[in-house]
C-alpha cells in the first residue's frame, strides 16, 4: 500500500520553509508615540523661546573650569562615600546575620539611628563635630596618647562630608547585602559544606556570586542616589561640589536658572555613565539566571553550528552588542 503524498511541501531530509509571521497591528502605540512627541516638541519649543532660561549664559558656564572642577569633586565625594558605605555595610550585614546577640543588637542599633534620622541633620552634626570634640586623642586609653589632633585648627569639610554620607549610606547597604545573602537557598550552603568548604570559601565561591544578582541593582540605584545626595553637603558646610559651586556663581551674576540647568546637565551626564556601568554589571551577574541567551552566546552557538546570525535591534539591545549583523 502506497503512502499518501506529503502535504507539507518538504521532502525527507530537508528543513521546512520558515514560517512567515505577520506582526499584530498596534495602533495604540502609534497614537501614544504621536501624543508624547507632540508634548515633547511643545516643551522644547517653549524652553527654546523662553528668555528666562538664558541659553547664552548656560552655554558660557557649561564647561567653565570652576564647574568642571566642582563636578570632579562631586565624583570624588560619591566614590569615597560609597566605598565606605559598601565596606561598612558588609560588616553590618554580617553582624546582623550573626548568631551573637551582642553583634546583632549593635548592628540593629546602628541601622535604627542612621536610617531613622534625616541625612541633612546628620551632615549638620558632622559640620558641628569640631565644636563638640575640639581635640581628638589616639592611643591607649588611660595609659598613653600617641596622637593629638586639634579638630578646630584643621579645615576638613570635605572629610566630614565623606564620613557623613558614607555612614548614612552604610545603613542602607547593610540591608541590601543582608537581603542578597538571604536570597540564596540554604541548600547551596549545605552543599558547599558537604564538599568540605570553609565558611569563607562558601561565602566567596557559592553565596556571594549568587547574591550579587540581587545586590547589584539596588546598589547601582544607591550609587546614583548618592551622586544626587552630595548636593546636601552644604550643611557641613562644603560648597565646592557641583550644586554648591553653581549656586555661588549664580549669587555673583544673578542668573540662578541657567546655572541650575548647568548643574542638572552635569548630573545627568554622570548619572548616564553610571547607568551604563550598572547595566553591564547586572548582565554579567545574571548569567545563568534566565533562559534568554545574550547576543554573544547566540553568536557562539551560531559559530559552532556553522550558520550565519542576524540580530534584529530591539529595545533591550545596545548599539555596541557584539556579534551578528545589523539590518
Amino acid at each position: 500500500m502506497e503512502k499518501a503524498p506529503d502535504r507539507s511541501g518538504t521532502e525527507a531530509g530537508q528543513e521546512p520553509e520558515p514560517i512567515k509571521a505577520i506582526p499584530l497591528r498596534r495602533p495604540g502605540r502609534w497614537i501614544a508615540a504621536i501624543v508624547v512627541g507632540l508634548l515633547l516638541a511643545l516643551f522644547v519649543n517653549g524652553a527654546r523661546t523662553n528668555e528666562a532660561y538664558r541659553w547664552d549664559v548656560y552655554a558660557r558656564y557649561l564647561f567653565d573650569a570652576r564647574i568642571s572642577a566642582a563636578a570632579w569633586n562631586t565624583i570624588q565625594l560619591t566614590i569615597l562615600s560609597m566605598a565606605i558605605a559598601i565596606i561598612l555595610g558588609v560588616v553590618l550585614a554580617v553582624m546582623r546575620l550573626s548568631p551573637n546577640p551582642v553583634l546583632k543588637a549593635a548592628s540593629w542599633g546602628y541601622l535604627w539611628i542612621f536610617r531613622g534620622t534625616p541625612v541633612y541633620v546628620q551632615l549638620v552634626f558632622w559640620g558641628l563635630f569640631p565644636s563638640i570634640y575640639k581635640q581628638l586623642d589616639l592611643g591607649i586609653p588611660f595609659v598613653h596618647q600617641f596622637v593629638h589632633i586639634d579638630l578646630q585648627g584643621i579645615n576638613a569639610a570635605f572629610l566630614f562630608a565623606v564620613i557623613g554620607l558614607g555612614l548614612n549610606e552604610a545603613a542602607y547597604m547593610a540591608e541590601i547585602v543582608r537581603a542578597g545573602v538571604n536570597s540564596v537557598a540554604e541548600g547551596q550552603t549545605e552543599a558547599s559544606v558537604a564538599l568540605g568548604m570553609t565558611w569563607s570559601q562558601t561565602m566567596r565561591r557559592t553565596v556571594l556570586p549568587q547574591a550579587m544578582r540581587v545586590i547589584i541593582p539596588p546598589t547601582g540605584n544607591e550609587l546614583i542616589s548618592m551622586l544626587k545626595t552630595t548636593s546636601l553637603v552644604t550643611a557641613v558646610p562644603y560648597s565646592l561640589e557641583l550644586y554648591g559651586r553653581a549656586r555661588d556663581i549664580s549669587g555673583a551674576n544673578f542668573q540662578p536658572i541657567p546655572l541650575l540647568m548647568v548643574a542638572a546637565t552635569w548630573y545627568l551626564a554622570i548619572t548616564s555613565l553610571l547607568m551604563i556601568g550598572q547595566f553591564y554589571l547586572e548582565r554579567y551577574y545574571s548569567k545563568g539566571a534566565s533562559r534568554k541567551l545574550t547576543p554573544r552566546q547566540l553568536q557562539a552557538l551560531a559559530d559552532a553550528q556553522g550558520k550565519p546570525l542576524v540580530i534584529e535591534p530591539g529595545p533591550e539591545t545596545l548599539p555596541d552588542t557584539p556579534g551578528g549583523e545589523r539590518r
